[in-house]
């Protein structure tokens, strides 16, 4: 076990490093100043002087690439100048000094990911705080959907294989995951939403939270959750459904079902009890990537709805060209990945005693 964590750390930081390198090249080769980005139309000579000193940009690039590299590590260098763009200031990092050699002190900080360019100096990280919240709740709420209504409608289908059910249930999955999550959006905004306002209450666009009808306070909607959730689920709850059916007609004819049939279990029992766990390991694989797909890829359900999530912040990060908020939410979700994937290794352990964590 300890070995496991060992490597997947290992591993875990060499996949960051590397995400770190390409997203921070990869947006430093677009045309454009990223200081006249930060001051728009408030620019002069002066001005840009002053940011491109205060931010690096007057750096080579392999410096620049060196300071970003400083700024996301948790263990980093910093100069005791103040004219230094290193220098440990309080308002950029709250960190805890480990030790000083000359003029360099090393410390221990959470990440930095930056400021945002369009607001006002307002930190990365607050606006990923802010949002990725919320996307999660629409990604775990349409997980749940898929894996609530995909298991039992697989295990429906497989019981009744080849029966006018099982063929309805395979036609509404093949639907389901042929078409694209904007399409649905746009129907299930259009239909629900606006058409059917009256009777289902439901909103065309809305988030999680919203100001009251003062504009006072911030309350939650929880049915601003319901469509959005369920549009973003319709292609998860297809895939469980195909998944779920065929790996349960697979274990239905493995020996040991046949032995407690034979033990005179009933198919109740049989199914609750030995074939539905054993059938769960390729379920349990496309949620995980569906999941962490759902985190980068909720964009378009997002900004239809006007959920305010990760999506829809990286739609107008992308619109106004606000780099330090695409290169943190892509680090971000980088790391998503990569938790998930380790999550997913534990649960196959204990899903599939044979399976080991190595």
């Amino acid at each position: 076990m300890v070995s496991y964590f060992l490597n997947k750390t290992f591993y875990a930081l060499l996949t960051l490093f590397g995400v770190v390198t390409v997203i921070f090249f990869l947006f430093n080769v677009l045309p454009g100043d990223p200081a006249q980005m930060m001051l728009g139309q408030n620019e002069d000579s002066e001005q840009l002087a002053i940011v491109k000193r205060k931010y690096g940009f007057d750096k080579p690039i392999s410096t620049q690439y060196f300071y970003y590299l400083n700024d996301v590590s948790p263990i980093s260098l910093h100069s005791n100048s103040p004219d230094d763009y290193t220098y440990l200031s309080p308002d950029k990092y709250t960190a805890a000094q480990l030790f000083t050699l000359g003029d360099i002190t090393t410390v221990i900080k959470f990440p930095y990911l930056r400021e945002s360019f369009t607001k006002q100096g307002k930190k990365v990280s607050q606006v990923l705080a802010e949002t990725l919240p919320n996307t999660f709740v629409l990604a775990i709420s349409a997980i749940i959907i898929a894996l609530v209504l995909g298991i039992f409608l697989g295990v429906i289908s497989a019981l009744y294989k080849n029966t006018f059910l099982d063929k309805v249930i395979q036609i509404t999955s093949t639907i389901g995951m042929s078409v694209p999550s904007f399409f649905s959006a746009i129907v299930f905004a259009w239909v629900f939403g606006f058409v059917l306002h009256k009777y289902t209450n439901l909103e065309m666009t809305g988030s999680l939270l919203e100001l009251d009808d003062y504009g006072e306070s911030m309350h939650i909607k929880w049915k601003n959750l319901i469509l959005p959730a369920i549009v973003l689920g319709i292609r998860p709850l297809a895939v469980v459904i195909q998944l779920m059916r065929n790996s349960l007609l697979e274990v239905l004819n493995q020996d040991y079902i046949r032995t407690a049939r034979a033990k005179g279990l009933s198919e109740f029992q049989i199914i609750k009890s030995h074939a539905i766990k054993n059938a769960m390991n390729p379920v349990v694989t496309a949620i995980s990537g569906w999941f962490a797909s759902m985190l980068a890829g909720a964009v378009f359900v997002e900004y239809i709805f006007g959920w305010n999530g990760l999506g829809k912040e990286i739609v107008n990060a992308l619109n106004t060209l606000d780099l330090p908020v695409i290169m943190g939410a892509v680090l971000i979700i980088a790391l998503l990945f990569i938790i998930i994937n380790i999550f997913v290794d534990i649960i196959y352990a204990w899903l599939d005693p044979k399976v080991k964590l190595q």
